[in-house]
Parts: structure tokens; sequence; C-alpha cells
């Protein structure tokens, strides 16, 4: 079996270290990094108790994904953490405050004695009233710790590092000579050569699909109907000539359809062992994305429960007080 060359790490002479030192991030020294970094793959494959029916690479690819994976989730739990805030917390109160609000810009007109048509009364209480919403809700979004943005990009961020590195490692590790020349894998004829059926690269496309739309599945009538109400709201201001609004969560939504069918045309063009290691991230993406739906259905659920008022007592007549004769 091939297996790759070792470079060594340290310099035979004292004031070669010195130098090595001095030049601090260099292209040389990421070289090394990554040379190593494969070499301790290598290594981690045949030191694992992997069963002799495995592929030991491919096992060993799966493995560390997963691992990667689970290291990374207290960024995604933080960011949920945030999600759920705002929705229980912050937009609850900022809903509470929108007929105060359109009632004090109601007044304030009213002390200043706008006169105009009834269109431009409309459209200037309803400006005041979206700057005034639009100051409270950072206020509210501050006061809580949950503004929508970090909370949807510093989990993407996060995972891109460990993502860029381990495409870039076993990239690497497919050059020849390599040991994965020798290790097939379902449709894979060989961990260098990329998938000649394009089984992997299409089921990388759907699992990443899969995980864009599935937030959609569990929407209740009520969810559906406000996101129907919003769309329809941009919409007709866009027909009035208003400025388009710009919604993070609906950007990245459509970010990731598109991504979903650009990763099967450069996942048919990586190879093999790149194609185990994206498949496997995204099916754990999936997995935690569901986790996550079911545990804010169950949370809303219990909510719609306690927040659901007492049924009225029923009017029962009785004729227990009624005189007797």
């Amino acid at each position: 079996m091939l297996v790759l060359q070792r470079v060594p790490l340290r310099p035979s002479r004292p004031h070669a270290l010195r130098n090595l030192n001095r030049l601090g991030d260099t292209p040389a020294n990421r070289r090394f990094f990554l040379q190593n970094l494969c070499n301790e793959f290598l290594d981690l494959a045949v030191a694992l108790p992997i069963p002799p029916e495995l592929p030991a690479y491919s096992t060993t690819i799966i493995l560390t994904t997963i691992v990667a994976r689970f290291a990374l989730l207290p960024v995604s739990i933080w960011g949920k953490r945030r999600a759920v805030r705002m929705e229980e917390q912050a937009l609850p109160e900022l809903e509470k405050m929108k007929p105060l609000v359109s009632k004090n810009v109601f007044e304030v007109m009213k002390s200043k004695g706008m006169r105009g048509s009834k269109e431009y009364l409309q459209n200037y209480h309803r400006e005041r009233s979206i700057e005034a919403l639009t100051k409270i809700r950072k206020d509210l979004f501050k006061r809580y710790r949950c503004s929508p943005t970090p909370s949807i990009i510093v989990p993407i961020i996060a995972q891109l590092p460990v993502f860029i590195l381990g495409t870039v490692m076993l990239q690497r590790l497919s050059l020849h000579p390599t040991p994965f020349d020798s290790e097939s894998f379902l449709t894979l004829t060989t961990l260098t050569h990329p998938d000649p059926t394009l089984t992997l690269p299409i089921v990388l496309g759907m699992l990443t699909m899969t995980n864009v739309e599935s937030s959609n599945w569990l929407m209740n009538t009520a969810e559906r109907e406000r996101v129907r109400r919003i769309e329809e709201q941009d919409a007709k201001a866009l027909v009035e000539g208003g400025k388009p609004k710009i919604r993070p969560k609906s950007v990245i939504k459509s970010g990731l359809r598109v991504l979903s069918v650009a990763r099967i045309a450069i996942c048919a063009m990586m190879p093999g062992s790149v194609a185990i290691y994206w498949v496997t991230s995204a099916a754990f993406g999936l997995l935690q994305t569901w986790f996550f739906d079911w545990q804010d259905l169950r949370r809303r659920r219990r909510n719609a429960v306690t927040s659901k008022p007492p049924p009225r007592p029923l009017a029962v007549k009785s004729n227990v007080f009624k005189k007797q004769k």
C-alpha cells in the first residue's frame, strides 16, 4: 500500500529553527501544516479499531466529519437560543407596542394640526409608525440579545474554516501516490476519482435542498398565514414604488437553494473522498435541522396549551332553590 511521504517538521540546525520561527505564517509553513495533518489522518485511519469488513479510510472520513460537526454544535445551539428569545420575548413585546405607537403618532399629528389629503396623511402616519417601531425593535433586540443577523451568520461562519480545511486535506490526500487509490466505497471505484454514476453528488443536492425547505413543513396555519401576509405586504410596497425590504433569512434561503443545485455540479468534479465528506456533513446538518425543528414544534405546542384561556363554565339551570308549595 502506498503512503504519503512525510515531511520532517524539525530543522536539523538550531539557526534554521530560529529562522523558521521568524518566518511566521509563510506558504512553506502552511504546506508543512497541511502535510502533517494528512499524515495524522492516515495514522488515525490505521489506529482506529475499524472492522476489516468496512473500508478504513472512508469510515474514518465519516467518523471525523461527525466528530467535527458535534464539536461545532454549541455554536448552532447558541444561535437557536437567540432565535427563541426573539420569538418568545422580543417580538410579542413589539406586537403589544404597535397600537400604542400608532396612537402616539396620531396624537402628534393632531397636535401639529396637520392638513392634507387622506392618502398623504395615511402615508405620513405609516412612515412615522414604522420609524418608531424600528427603533423599538432594535432596542428590544439589544435588551434580549437576540439580533437575528448574528444568530444566522455566526453559526455559518464558524463552520466554514473546518469545512474548507477538511476539503483541502482530502483533496491533497487524493493526489497520487496515495493509499486512497486502493479503496472503493458504494458507487466509488476509488476515493481519488469522481463518482462515475453521479449518485453521491445528487444525494448531496437533495440533502441540501431538503435542509432548506424542511422548516416550511412544520409550519402551522397561523405561521403560514403570517408568512403569506408578509410576502403580500412586500409585493404591494414594490408595486406602489416603495423600497424593497431585505430580509436576511429569506436571502439566505434563496442562496442555499441556488447552492444546492450548484453543489451537484461541483461535487461531480471532486474526488470521491471529498464527496463522502460533503454528503456526511450535509446529512448531519439535515438531522440537526430536524432536531431543532422538532424542539420548536414541541415548544410552540406547549406554549399554545399554557396560553389558551380556560373554557367558560356553562350556565346550568337548577330548581333546587325553587320555592316549594
